[in-house]
């Protein structure tokens, strides 16, 4: 059974901006490209786990969304690293109502260990919002970090300040 590192995209991936949606907009967050290659080498497939409740508040749309995550597979493709799949939950409760998708749900895990037959036990999750660890631990994901300047607590095994700390 193959195992994953799931990651957040806004705040791990990328430079948290609020409702990225253009290319020209995304940065990519230091040292993310050193742990998707650390984690690859390592037999990780690596799936993105990303709440995007912008596409339900109007701000842009599914289109918008898919446009930037095709580039990204590309860019990240450039760089010598393999993106499995990009899960996104679009909804957001005050406008859909309460849905499976959303961080801290687990829909979007459950479905990639569905899909992919992973082994959750021995996969890593990295996020920067306690919604993000609530959502892998529901979901049974092994290992989960937590990247905060400001966490003193965490449900995550271990808080960290910068990506290059997982190198």
């Amino acid at each position: 059974m193959p195992k994953a590192l799931f990651l957040d995209r806004d705040g791990v991936v990328n430079v948290e901006k609020n409702y990225l949606h253009k290319i020209e907009d995304f940065e990519l967050l230091d040292g993310i490209i050193e742990v998707c290659h650390a984690y690859q080498e390592q037999g990780y497939l690596i799936i993105i786990v990303t709440n995007q409740s912008g596409i339900s508040r109007g701000y842009y749309t599914e289109e918008d969304f898919a446009r930037l995550s095709k580039w990204m597979v590309e860019h990240f493709k450039t760089l010598g690293v393999t993106i499995t799949h990009i899960y996104h939950c679009p909804h957001h409760e005050s406008i859909d109502g309460v849905c499976e998708c959303r961080k801290p749900e687990p829909g979007m895990f459950l479905e990639a260990r569905k899909e992919y037959d992973l082994n959750m036990e021995h996969s890593v999750m990295i996020g920067d919002n306690e919604r993000d660890i609530e959502a892998s631990l529901k979901a049974g994901v092994g290992r989960n970090v937590l990247l905060s300047m400001e966490a003193t607590h965490s449900k995550a095994d271990r808080i960290i300040h910068s990506l290059r700390e997982l190198l």
